[in-house]
């Protein structure tokens, strides 16, 4: 009880406060979208450049760690695409949309405050390996297969043309890969540069989740409510369940299983929503889903930080 008090409370209560200004009118949902595009498109790239860009690859780019995590979340995409298909009857396209929300945990406005709570933020080095590659693969698996889908037939060429074209242009990946090409290139950066970065690190998380609550009041928990809640299980229980299954089997270190795990166990992030938007499929289901397991990220959580070593 005491780490669902400490630890998890805090975060979900600043999420609770961008919700309920929103709701009330006292910051207006244009607000919340200028608040979010700052976040999204300036100091999370900001954060992950700088975590990239100072993280230790050799050490922390383990290959059992990034095995148990991505192994879980493709189960969850699987999940979500079969279970869309034929469970419940959805076309393919929507049981994509479906099976990304199942892929796409939200490894960078709930892990890492959360798990820096629980653990402290020198536990933070696997969680920044995991996210170096998160946006890659998740969205190169999501892309791939919806744009598979909906070729039917059209060259391969043009199908990965599309593939490139979006992961490329998303600001996460551009940070990602600028901390990449920095660490590998051992480039010193200016003091002022570093300095500044910092200051939009430090502004990154509390203002996206104050964000995140804001954009949650547009999602309504209406219909699909099988289908919902078949999501919240692939994302909220299937995904960590593989990944500490495997972590423990590869003998992974406390500290990696414990990062690995609390990654795995968040909720799909709002990136499920815009992908689910981009491609006009399963919007009602992705935006219930964020909406709810976010919610119910509350308790899992907390079960989940009570299982770990």
């Amino acid at each position: 009880m005491q780490a669902l008090i400490e630890v998890i409370l805090p975060v979900f209560l600043v999420i609770g406060f961008g919700y309920l200004a929103v709701w009330r009118g006292w910051f207006s949902q244009a607000g919340v979208e200028g608040l979010m595009t700052f976040t999204q498109k300036f100091a999370i790239p900001c954060l992950l450049f700088a975590a990239i860009a100072r993280l230790d690859l050799g050490q922390n780019f383990e290959w059992r760690l990034l095995l148990s995590f991505y192994a879980g979340a493709l189960s969850g995409f699987l999940l979500g695409l079969l279970g869309g298909r034929f469970l419940f009857g959805r076309s393919w396209e929507d049981a994509v949309a479906i099976g990304f929300c199942g892929l796409f945990s939200n490894s960078v406005l709930l892990g890492l405050p959360i798990m820096e709570r629980a653990y402290g933020v020198d536990a933070l080095s696997a969680n920044f390996a995991i996210i170096a590659i998160h946006s890659p693969f998740c969205y190169g698996i999501g892309i791939t297969v919806m744009e598979v889908v909906k070729a039917r037939g059209q060259a391969g060429t043009k199908v990965v043309g599309k593939v490139l074209r979006a992961m490329f242009s998303n600001t996460l990946i551009m940070g990602i890969g600028a901390g990449f090409a920095v660490n590998l290139s051992g480039l010193p950066l200016p003091g002022p540069f570093n300095d500044a970065v910092d200051l939009m690190v430090r502004a990154a998380l509390p203002a996206a989740l104050f964000g995140l609550g804001g954009i949650l009041v547009q999602y309504k928990p209406e219909g699909d409510m099988r289908v919902i809640l078949y999501v919240c299980a692939a994302s909220l229980l299937a995904h960590p369940l593989v990944t500490y299954g495997l972590g423990r089997g590869l003998g992974l270190s406390v500290d990696a299983l414990r990062s690995a795990v609390v990654t795995a166990a968040m909720a799909p992030g709002v990136n499920a929503y815009i992908f689910a938007n981009i491609y006009g499929h399963a919007k009602r289901v992705a935006a219930s889903s964020v909406l709810i397991s976010t919610a119910l990220t509350v308790v899992t959580a907390w079960l989940w930080l009570q299982v770990l070593p």
